[in-house]
């Protein structure tokens, strides 16, 4: 019988996935507080999120060679450490400019999540079930958006803004102390039995994919790393549209307090786990049925971009519930396009290279994350400045409903007829 200690390796990644999400989301959380201690505009927000992007850019290539170096488990605890340390500091801070600073240093710690977990799943998952565990990994984004709404608002009204910070960056170091009992690669680990190992190793007649012998520059020259960093580039902005921008939007169309944001967003977040879950299952189900690989990643892809389009008719939904109800469909759909897009590097690269290849994507989305706020505070500020906000919204919103279709079509260009995936 194959055991199922591979999922309480895929529980653990998720675990900090979530812790991931829901030190990032602070801020945006408190937004409204913050610019009324700090005299924020749009602009100057916007600038807090683009340091967060650079350095989160800068952090992804940096730790996708470490972690292909030093391991997963070694890279996973420095990652951990710069973040938490990074989120409580937060609360230690007295302007603008420091709140920048450690704002870098968060988002340079919390970009070695993604190269670590899923280099983790490549290494613990066979191709049949890695878009599923992948899935059930990015869901902790979800879960991470549910619960920083849920308790952020009530931490920073009951005992102040900066315990909201202090307490949830006090999180992953409890999650240090398991990873570092808990994780060591499959044939190091004890607790797993024979069957389990071998059932890892195989990957069930799905073609493999060939030891990368070149050097780390030699990836930049492969058009699989360019369609995997495009679809980085053009979707990642998005998700960190809704993470930083829907309280404000909430606050600036509804008029929503602080007291009163968490409902609205915990909704929209609730859809996002499904979206996970699903995309994930979808091209895993796909793939055990006998479609090849690539083809089931792709075909799982473009549901989930076709299900993005309907926000950009934003302008035409009234009610608060109306457009929560849109914004979870998009949300969970990035959701379900993320679980694939993650999957590709292991799909296409050997082991060795996989955190590498995730780096240069993630640094792509993070570029695409530094220019979009950029765009969205120009926008955001123009329709303030003529009492049209909600036009802001509805031009935002149209960018984001057309960027998934455009990154598949991208996507499907480069990867058409790869090797034996297709």
């Amino acid at each position: 019988m194959i055991g199922k200690y591979r999922w309480i390796i895929c529980g653990l990644l998720f675990a900090a996935t979530t812790i991931n999400y829901v030190d990032r989301q602070v801020l945006s959380l408190l937004k409204p507080l913050l610019e009324q201690k700090f005299d924020w505009t749009e602009k100057d927000y916007s600038y807090l999120v683009i340091v967060f992007q650079a350095c989160y850019a800068l952090g992804f290539v940096s730790f996708g060679k470490l972690i292909d170096r030093i391991g997963t488990r070694l890279g996973y605890v420095v990652c951990m450490f710069i973040w938490s340390i990074a989120s409580i500091s937060h609360a230690f801070v007295g302007g603008t400019a420091t709140f920048a600073a450690v704002r870098g240093l968060l988002g340079f710690g919390e970009s070695g999540n993604f190269p670590s977990a899923l280099k983790a799943v490549s290494e613990w998952f066979p191709s049949t079930e890695r878009s599923l565990a992948v899935g059930i990994v990015t869901a902790g984004t979800s879960i991470g958006a549910i619960m920083a709404p849920a308790t952020v608002p009530w931490l920073a009204v009951k005992y102040g803004w900066q315990a909201a910070f202090i307490i949830t960056g006090l999180s992953g170091f409890v999650w240090l102390i398991i990873w570092l009992r808990i994780y060591r690669l499959p044939e190091e680990t004890a607790r797993l039995s024979p069957e389990e190992r071998d059932y890892i190793a195989q990957d069930s007649g799905v073609a493999k994919v060939p030891e990368f012998k070149g050097r780390w520059l030699d990836l930049l020259k492969m058009k699989e790393t360019w369609a995997f960093a495009l679809g980085k580039f053009m979707t990642d902005p998005i998700w960190f549209f809704i993470l930083f921008w829907l309280p404000s939007y909430f606050s600036d169309r509804y008029h929503l307090d602080l007291q009163h944001l968490g409902f609205p967003l915990m909704a929209v977040y609730c859809s996002t786990s499904v979206g996970s879950v699903g995309g994930g299952w979808i091209s895993s189900f796909l793939i055990g049925r006998g479609w090849k690989v690539a083809t089931a990643r792709r075909f799982t892809m473009l549901m989930m971009a076709l299900l993005v389009i309907p926000l950009c008719f934003s302008a035409q939904v009234g009610s608060m519930w109306g457009m929560i109800a849109l914004l979870s469909v998009a949300a969970a759909a990035h959701q379900g396009w993320s679980a694939n897009i993650y999957s590709m590097p292991a799909d296409y690269f050997s082991k060795s290279m996989i955190a590498s290849v995730q780096g240069i994507g993630g640094m792509a989305g993070s570029i695409g994350g530094m220019l979009f706020p950029v765009f969205i505070g120009i926008i955001l500020d123009y329709y303030r400045s003529i009492n049209s906000i909600n036009t802001g919204y509805y031009v935002l919103f149209a960018v984001c409903g057309s960027a998934y279709i455009l990154a598949w079509l991208f996507i499907q260009l480069l990867t058409r007829k790869t090797s034996a995936l297709d």
